[in-house]
């Protein structure tokens, strides 16, 4: 046998073991690689959903706590903060007496709430989003871990007598942060929101949020509380809550004393760990509810807008990426009412300037140039 036909010999025996050795035999599955899902809310229902943590949550009056979840876009994800006041003396805190602050979740309900949460409106910048509405019952700005005993004073039908208030929004927080993190594992873009009461913990929330979501694009807004000026030896909300003792457990907040904290301290800490994070404020020049809570700790300013430039220079120095739109007259919070969609400063609707934030776009201070009043914008 020659070369030629051996190798021909060879070649037809080879191929003969080839076709024979697949029969009988299972196809082989072709590998596929499935994305890794960005959320999991099955079993949430359309619109608002009560989500109800137990554990060691609680309102103020040992009531049982709960939270909000609106199901939207998977990848982008609002958290807002509620607001509702706060207290720190018997005379405020005593639920018998005044409370200046929600007591319980009684009366929750987000469907009440207008501007961004008018999700049919087609000018709501977040009419897509994912929502989670973090409500508010503990007195505390939401920064509290506490069990504060207090002495309501004698008034007309009512007796003096000690009580105790649940402080413990961090609490609270903490529980609503860790279902959202279970159920939406990489969210693209992320607002972290509050009104009132739920502006002033917004940045430190956002810190937290950024650290679960490094990959995330995250802007805030603290929605007016820019007033608050905390000066030192003057009434200190936050000995009452037990605030430092939990932020002490951050390097951030080591060393700092409780004469040196103040509002301004969350934004800069926060700008300190996460500066890819966009920071802003919304206020109105003269705020009355600001100015309510501000003479309940016996400060009394001529003009709010003078405590808030103070406070926003504070920020702007160490806090480079900050924004602020400052509207004129006296009206209390503006994301959750209808003036969302009217109120202009210096020809920029508030509408228009936080569309921008929440979509990456860049955003430039805006100050009223008429404090006194409020503008609307005019209708096309």
């Amino acid at each position: 046998m020659n070369n030629k036909s051996y190798f021909l010999l060879v070649s037809s025996l080879l191929l003969i073991a080839v076709l024979f050795s697949g029969c009988g035999a299972s196809p082989q599955p072709v590998a596929t690689t499935q994305p890794a899902p960005i959320a999991d809310l099955g079993g949430l229902e359309p619109g608002w959903n009560v989500i109800e943590p137990g554990g060691d949550t609680v309102c103020s009056d040992g009531s049982p706590y709960k939270f909000f979840v609106r199901p939207g876009a998977t990848d982008k994800l609002m958290v807002y903060f509620q607001g509702g006041g706060a207290c720190w003396t018997g005379a405020t805190c005593d639920p018998d007496l005044d409370p200046t602050y929600y007591v319980n979740l009684k009366n929750a309900d987000p469907d009440r709430y207008d501007g961004i949460f008018r999700f049919e409106n087609p000018e709501n910048p977040l009419k897509n989003h994912s929502v989670v509405f973090v409500p508010y019952c503990t007195g505390d700005v939401h920064i509290g871990d506490a069990v504060t005993r207090y002495q309501a004073p004698a008034a007309e039908g009512h007796k003096a007598h000690p009580f105790t208030v649940n402080h413990k929004g961090f609490i609270n927080a903490d529980a609503v942060l860790d279902w959202t993190y279970a159920h939406f594992f990489k969210p693209a873009e992320i607002f972290v929101t509050g009104s009132s009461a739920g502006s002033i913990p917004s940045p430190y929330y956002a810190m937290r949020i950024a650290d679960q979501y490094p990959d995330a694009r995250i802007a805030q807004l603290g929605d007016a509380s820019g007033g608050y000026r905390l000066n030192g030896e003057e009434v200190r909300p936050h000995d009452r809550w037990g605030t430092l003792d939990r932020l002490r457990q951050l390097p951030e907040f080591k060393n700092m004393d409780a004469t040196e904290f103040n509002y301004e301290s969350l934004y800069i800490a926060a700008y300190s760990r996460h500066p890819e994070i966009r920071f802003a404020q919304y206020d109105t020049a003269e705020d009355a509810t600001q100015k309510f809570f501000l003479s309940l700790g016996s400060q009394e300013p001529p003009s709010l807008l003078s405590l808030i430039s103070e406070n926003q220079a504070d920020i702007r120095s160490k806090v480079s990426n900050f924004r602020s739109f400052i509207a004129g007259g006296e009206l209390h919070t503006i994301l959750v009412k209808p003036e969302f969609y009217t109120y202009q400063a210096d020809g920029t609707r508030v509408r228009d300037w936080v569309a921008s934030l929440v979509n990456g776009a860049a955003v430039a201070d805006v100050r009223c140039s008429d404090c006194t009043v409020a503008q609307a914008a005019l209708a096309d």
